[in-house]
């Protein structure tokens, strides 16, 4: 069989010889190592074909893992390209998630070499039994390296000089960037890694998921067809990793001066007034983003006319969210929802508008949150829930339509295994050899069921379920019932006590004109719609939180783990 080359860089090569003067990626905040705030496609192009230039001729092979510790800008751009170009594969890790965890994920990457600020290489270099095996050392933001190179001193060959006076005075032209490139992007297999990114942990411990290059196209085609991402657009990239889709796909990305690992400490200043002073068209944001800007918005009269396609994910977008959202855009405007996870993104895809039209009083009924249908080449089913791994596909495993059980999907965008994590892909992955041609499918670790018109009804995650001895209680059904409640901000269930007989308990986190006198009241209240709803008849419960605590990347999903092992000391001495 012929083995197929593609290198996801080459979609970038492409763009910059159709749109070599449009604007790739503007940061006027955060100004590359030469002082530029913006780049045009063919700057972009010829900067990471510098730095992939250099590193080929380094001591690392095709295929060697880098680390990347650099803060949003053009430099993260250029840099993420050029290793793509060199054939080598971008480590990256959120560091928002802690500096042990942080660490722990680097040394499982067993990386090459490291790409990134001074404190990336002093951490290393303070902490060496974590990064065995560097050879080559990259320095951002200074002059000098730390055992290697500076960035700065890199990209000089970048940039052609400045054009002299010609005998009549006129300036000619200059002779081009001063250096001399092997053929970039480096040739690599479709099927070959491209970047190990690593989970957020929220749900146990963060895993390398292993990108390849076939995985990345997959994405963009997904993104372009299936949300209607097309070139010429002006794209507000609150996620990084989001970011890099833009200039793949002909867009101008603008990167807001955001830290994007800290979403809901965001100003919401600076997403605005981007937006506004570049007409962006389209732009990414997690839910709790997505929230800031639509209160701070509404708070200040404001309205976004030119975007056109708005992006969440990162956890369910709640109908209210989505509704408020919605408003501050033009009618023909599109909100949407993709569903999915580092494993596996976009999968399926839902229009605030269905929710709004169809769905939304499924879900405040306690049906689960509806998150589409799949997206072309994906396919979705549900299985029962199974903790341990399932060694081959059966049929029987597949429960019938309305069932909640285990989601599965396979799709060319879907990730095959954990990096040198047997033990985590055998729990995640089962083999099918009938599924052509992905040859497998992934658990996603989330619960949900399908309905009559193909689309998916996510009920949270399956490591969130609550087993009692009445029955399984799954997370977004039942918060949704205590949602609905005026004083009630979000809710949270958790078990507390052995799998099967766990005692259900909701957390709540009020808002904050909630008073302390108020609680026993709204004890009462909840209890009552806990009564009503046959999904929460046996939850009798109630705990309540000031803030709950969340995960590291979107600021978003709700840490259960957390506020089951609260909840304990909780119903010891409930609060008052």
């Amino acid at each position: 069989m012929t083995r197929e080359s593609f290198n996801i860089a080459s979609l970038l090569t492409e763009a910059a010889g159709r749109w070599p003067d449009r604007l790739a990626v503007v940061a006027s905040h955060r100004p590359d190592v030469l002082g530029r705030e913006r780049l045009s496609y063919r700057e972009l192009d010829e900067s990471s074909s510098v730095l992939a230039a250099e590193l080929v001729k380094g001591d690392v092979p095709p295929g060697s893992r880098i680390i990347v510790m650099v803060r949003p800008g053009l430099d993260f751009v250029i840099i993420v390209f050029g290793l793509f170009k060199a054939g080598l594969v971008p480590v990256m890790v959120d560091p928002g998630m802690g500096l042990k965890r942080m660490l722990r994920c680097l040394a499982e990457g067993r990386p090459s070499g490291i790409v990134g600020l001074p404190v990336a290489h002093l951490l290393s270099l303070t902490a060496p039994v974590y990064f065995r095996g560097i050879k080559v050392r990259v320095t951002v933001g200074r002059r000098w390296g730390w055992g290697g190179r500076t960035f700065a001193k890199i990209m000089k060959g970048a940039v052609a000089p400045e054009p002299k006076p010609g005998p009549d005075g006129r300036a000619e032209a200059g002779p081009g960037p001063q250096f001399k490139l092997p053929p970039l992007p480096l040739p690599t297999g479709a099927d070959d890694m491209a970047a190990l990114l690593f989970t957020s942990g929220s749900t146990g411990p963060a895993k390398g998921v292993v990108y390849t290059h076939a995985m990345f196209r997959a994405q963009v085609e997904a993104i372009s067809q299936g949300l209607g991402l097309r070139p010429g657009g002006i794209d507000l990239a609150t996620f990084p990793l989001f970011g890099l889709f833009a200039p793949a796909l002909g867009l101008t990305s603008i990167i807001p001066d955001i830290n994007p690992g800290r979403p809901g400490r965001a100003d919401p200043r600076r997403i605005v007034s981007p937006i506004i002073k570049y007409n962006v068209t389209s732009m990414f944001a997690s839910p709790t983003l997505l929230d800031k800007v639509s209160r701070f918005a509404h708070e200040h009269r404001l309205s976004l006319p030119s975007l056109r396609l708005v992006i969440s994910a990162g956890a369910p977008v709640s109908p209210r969210v989505a509704a408020a959202f919605a408003s501050l855009i033009s009618g023909e405007a599109r909100l949407l929802t993709p569903y999915g996870a580092t494993e596996g993104v976009p999968l399926t895809i839902i229009d605030a508008g269905e929710i709004s039209r169809e769905t939304k009083l499924m879900t405040e009924q306690g049906l689960g949150m509806c998150v589409g249908r799949p997206l072309p080449g994906v396919h979705l089913g549900i299985i029962r829930i199974k903790d341990g791994a399932i060694e081959r596909w059966k049929d029987e495993l597949r429960l019938p339509m309305g069932e909640i059980g285990e989601i599965i999907a396979r799709g060319p965008m879907v990730s095959a295994q954990y990096f040198e994590r047997p033990r985590d892909t055998a729990l995640s992955v089962i083999p099918d050899p009938g599924a052509s041609p992905e040859g497998f499918w992934r658990r996603m670790g989330d619960v949900g069921w399908m309905d009559a018109e193909g689309r998916l009804w996510f009920c949270g995650r399956k490591a969130h379920r609550v087993v009692t001895e009445q029955g399984t209680l799954f997370s977004i059904p039942c918060e949704a019932i205590f949602n609905n409640h005026p004083q009630v901000r979000r809710s949270a269930l958790v078990g507390v006590g052995p799998l099967g007989r766990q005692k259900p308990v909701i957390i709540i986190e009020p808002h904050s004109s909630l008073k302390s006198p108020s609680w026993s009241a709204l004890i009462e209240e909840l209890g009552a719609l806990a009564k009503a709803n046959p999904r929460t008849i046996h939850i009798s419960s109630f705990l309540k939180c000031r803030s709950f605590p969340v995960d590291v990347r979107h600021n978003a999903k709700i840490n259960r783990e957390k506020l089951a092992i609260w909840a304990v000391r909780g119903l010891m001495t409930p609060a008052r």
